[in-house]
């Protein structure tokens, strides 16, 4: 019986791969597509890069001195997650186009059997979900969308066949895929007259990104010296870090950053109009803070135009906004984000008896340390409910929870036990907690609408604290806040 089963072949499954490596486990990843990469093979839209520097964004233990920028962009992410599969040996132990359709815990065994789209079934000890919270794309509720007669598209399944040259294209959205996007395709969608139409719902804070390249000169010192590159890895991190304390607790600190903000979009935009609609009437923080050097002069450029108005409706030939005005397109892309809050497992998760995961998520997701539920025993949620981040890396946090899965597993042969299960008084305990932390945070106070938080308005995504705090806190299994299942128990 393997030791762990991983679901998924982006940076969590390829995090936790490696460790079991390490660790002399014997493992196994199924990934339901034909190759590895996970957000970073899905988003290979024009301009697709990744917002936090490349030192900091990969592997503790796969550094890559190789990066040509400082931002590194989405080919060069994929290029590094398959070397990281290449160099630590792991494919021979990846299985492609498996698509899992259940998990279900196996009671008398104490384990879990997975079943594949194929036919096929893993058994397994523990179980890693590293399916990922940008990994179904979000299409709009927009009424009569299936009924538009042109080419239309989600940013995360990109039709690069699709001519956009002298098209009339329209973009749904202004987040961090748009802002990419629109500097990356107008210069050829308004070739010979054509036209691109953004529309925006609420404007978004946006720094400028000062992105550069790094040059062959430090690429061969952090070949030589691999100690420089893991400094400017750790002065990275620490600049990055001091955001938590605005955004979690004293969210006036944004004031400097939300002046620097008005004086970037002020020196790229003369009309005093277009401002206006780019000028967020919110918190800095409140949404996702995006950074960008070219997205505002874009808009300012002929044939390219921004539409500050809600699309509400879709036509044969077009969107209708919310002020009435229809806008004819024969092209329209849904940059409009993923299912994050709220959206559960992407397959049947069954565990003691018999309860469903997504019908004990159906009212807000939960899981104690952000990686284990109650009732689940010996599942791990990577990236799970109230990991995600919206000041520094996500590999920190995929890293710690890594870390996690291994001294779980230690604990348990340590204990001579078959399986461990979250105490529900634990993990009630622990999200209430959070749940009081986030209530002061300007994710939640900064008066936007945004996908961190639920209907409810109660936030499930994001981790209200340092991340260093995270890393802390998932440091060691305590079998306090756990029952032991089976021999040794």
């Amino acid at each position: 019986m393997l030791d762990l089963l991983i679901v998924g072949a982006g940076f969590s499954g390829l995090s936790l791969a490696l460790a079991m490596q390490r660790e002399g486990r014997r493992w196994w990843l199924v990934e339901q597509a034909s190759q590895l990469g996970g957000t970073w093979r899905d988003n290979h839209y024009p301009g697709a890069c990744c917002d936090i520097p490349s030192n900091l964004y990969s592997l503790s233990s796969m550094p890559n001195p190789d990066w040509t920028r400082l931002f590194p962009p989405q080919a060069e992410i994929e290029a590094y997650m398959n070397r990281v599969a290449d160099v630590g040996g792991l494919r021979p132990f990846m299985e492609f186009d498996a698509r899992v359709v259940s998990a279900t815990w196996n009671e008398p065994l104490a384990c879990w059997d997975v079943m594949l789209a194929n036919g096929r079934m893993h058994r397994a000890r523990a179980l890693a979900l590293g399916t990922g919270g940008l990994s179904r794309p979000q299409m709009p509720a927009i009424e009569g969308l299936a009924g538009f007669r042109g080419d239309i598209f989600h940013s995360a399944r990109w039709r690069h066949e699709v001519p956009l040259a002298g098209k009339r294209v329209g973009v749904i959205g202004t987040g961090a895929s748009a802002i990419q996007i629109v500097p990356a395709i107008a210069p050829t969608v308004t070739q010979n007259g054509g036209t691109l139409t953004l529309f925006q719902r609420t404007p978004a804070w946006i720094l400028p990104r000062g992105d550069h390249r790094v040059g062959e000169r430090t690429r061969e010192r952090f070949r030589r010296q691999p100690w420089r590159q893991q400094f400017w890895r750790a002065v990275t991190y620490a600049l990055l870090e001091w955001r938590a304390w605005p955004f979690t607790r004293h969210p006036g600190l944004l004031k400097q950053a939300s002046r620097q903000a008005l004086k970037h979009l002020h020196a790229q935009v003369a009309d005093a109009e277009l401002r206006r609609k780019l000028t967020p009437a919110y918190t800095m923080g409140c949404k996702r803070i995006l950074i960008s050097d070219d997205f505002y002069p874009t808009l300012t450029k002929p044939g390219v135009q921004l539409v500050d108005q809600a699309v509400v409706r879709a036509t044969p030939g077009g969107v209708v906004t919310a002020d009435g005005r229809e806008h004819a397109l024969d092209v329209l892309i849904c940059a409009t984000g993923f299912q994050v809050a709220g959206a559960g497992a992407p397959f049947a998760v069954r565990g003691l008896g018999g309860r469903d995961l997504n019908a004990v998520w159906a009212g807000g997701a939960q899981a104690h340390l952000g990686t284990v539920v109650s009732g689940f025993p010996n599942l791990f949620v990577m990236t799970g409910p109230n990991t995600g981040l919206g000041h520094n890396s996500m590999v920190y946090i995929i890293e710690s929870q890594t870390r996690f899965v291994v001294e779980a597993l230690k604990a348990l042969d340590a204990r001579r036990a078959r399986a461990f299960d979250a105490r529900p008084e634990v993990q009630a305990a622990y999200n209430e907690a959070l749940q009081r932390k986030l209530a002061r945070t300007v994710w939640n106070t900064g008066g936007c609408r945004s996908w961190y938080l639920e209907a409810d308005g109660s936030n499930r995504v994001l981790w209200p604290d340092f991340t260093f705090r995270f890393r802390q806190r998932l440091a060691r299994f305590d079998w306090g806040e756990f029952h032991a299942i089976g021999a040794g128990a």
